[in-house]
């Protein structure tokens, strides 16, 4: 069975042989050059577990200010001073054993810092 149209009312697709749509309810009586999704009606948004609501992420963690993070990164980033002001204390141990990652991280993390919006969230 193939698709015919799309509900007046709710959008829906409507197939061949259905009579009403099968998720308001509404007859299936219009011609299906006139059937359309309404103007008003806005497009169904979707989440899922991988892209949680922006009030769902990382709440132990709150804003961090971009120009603090930069000082830190800049004269302490090879003991990784920033890492742990981010509260990312698993990296900042990290760099403080390798030396900012042999100094490559802490170039890298500088760049990078420049070029977040202030206030941000690690």
């Amino acid at each position: 069975m193939g698709l015919i149209g799309l509900c007046s009312h709710c959008g829906a697709p409507i197939r061949e042989g259905e009579r009403s749509c099968a998720y308001c309810g509404m007859p299936a009586d219009q011609p299906a050059a006139s059937r359309s999704l309404p103007l008003s009606a806005p497009p169904p948004v979707y989440r899922t577990e991988a892209d949680p609501a922006p009030a769902q992420r990382s709440p132990a963690r709150g804003e961090k200010n971009k120009w603090i993070a930069i000082l830190l990164c800049l004269f302490f980033g090879v003991i990784g001073l920033h890492k742990f002001y981010e509260e990312r204390i698993g990296m900042g141990i990290l760099y403080l054993l390798t030396g900012g990652l042999f100094g490559i991280g802490w170039f890298v993390d500088l760049i990078v810092l420049l070029f977040r919006p202030n206030p941000y969230y690690p």
